[in-house]
């Protein structure tokens, strides 16, 4: 089904079916979802999202309806990025369970657990698309000649739609993809960076950070241990000072700022406020950033 005006028009935003083509393990508690969509032609950027309903699925038909009488509303469906580039032939997300943490979030996630665990292929799901302003611009080429992606997690996913995009349409335009986990088994995409930047060596790096990983250093010069620092982001910089930056990975909560405030605390930074102090720090115009939190 879809709300298109004619099923000969280009889908825009639309709701639509698929089934699942295949369920593909990214980590222990990743999974990317390939999705046949019955060949009808579908328009969207790298760097957008599709809206999911966890209506549909009659297995969490009580957790929802628990979910709904202690929240006091219904529940909204869940967005999630794609992980394939607009030319490749099946539209894929990718989706990294949460989890419930005290005093980070108030409720247990209703779908991105059932997502990774229990959606497999055969599986028909129906999907809302396209959305977000997470994209490039129009005139990337014209106003720098370098990005600089800088991600943590699940906050991967649109980056590397954008970089697999960029590589095939822009012929300039030159990728440093700064990827945070904690081990080396928490990197989504892990082969695939790799073959991705063997194939374009002077037009894509990735660096990977890992924050809980002893002897990081043993899984290639590419990688180190520790946090992304302000350090990293300058030599990078000093190297490619005409860089724009997209930044995607978790950000304080909504529910974590209500009860710290409710506590007379400021909350923790997470990724996203990290990486915005150390560019703020180094004097880049907020005019070169663009951001996309989850959290």
């Amino acid at each position: 089904m879809t709300d298109a005006a004619t099923p000969a028009e280009t889908v825009r935003m639309a709701t639509f079916e698929t089934t699942v083509l295949e369920s593909i393990v990214e980590t222990p508690d990743t999974r990317t979802l390939v999705l046949d969509v019955g060949g009808r032609p579908l328009e969207w950027r790298a760097g957008q999202y599709v809206s999911i309903d966890p209506h549909q699925f009659a297995a969490l038909g009580s957790f929802a309806a628990y979910l709904e009488h202690q929240k006091g509303r219904r529940e909204v469906p869940r967005a999630y990025s794609m992980s394939s580039a607009p030319f490749e032939p099946h539209l894929a997300v990718t989706i990294k369970e949460e989890l419930f943490v005290k005093d980070r979030t108030k409720y247990p996630p209703l779908l991105s657990g059932y997502l990774v665990h229990q959606v497999r292929a055969g599986d028909h799901m129906v999907v809302r698309g396209f959305a977000g302003a997470y994209v490039f611009p129009d005139n990337i080429e014209t106003r720098t000649g370098h990005i600089l992606h800088l991600c943590a997690g699940s906050g991967s996913v649109p980056n590397v739609s954008m970089i697999k995009d960029s590589l095939r349409h822009h012929r300039t335009l030159r990728h440093t993809l700064v990827y945070s986990n904690k081990t080396w088994d928490d990197v989504i995409f892990r082969d695939a960076l790799t073959a991705l930047a063997a194939a374009h060596p002077e037009r894509l790096r990735v660096l990977h950070a890992l924050t809980r990983e002893p002897g990081a250093e043993r899984y290639g010069d590419n990688v180190r241990p520790g946090r992304v620092d302000v350090e990293l982001l300058r030599s990078i910089l000093a190297r490619e000072p005409d860089s724009l930056i997209y930044a995607c990975g978790p950000a304080v909560t909504v529910w974590e700022r209500r009860a710290c405030a409710a506590r007379g605390e400021t909350p923790s930074p997470q990724f996203l406020e990290a990486m915005l102090d150390h560019l703020h720090a180094l004097d880049v115009p907020k005019e070169r950033i663009k951001l996309e939190a989850f959290g």
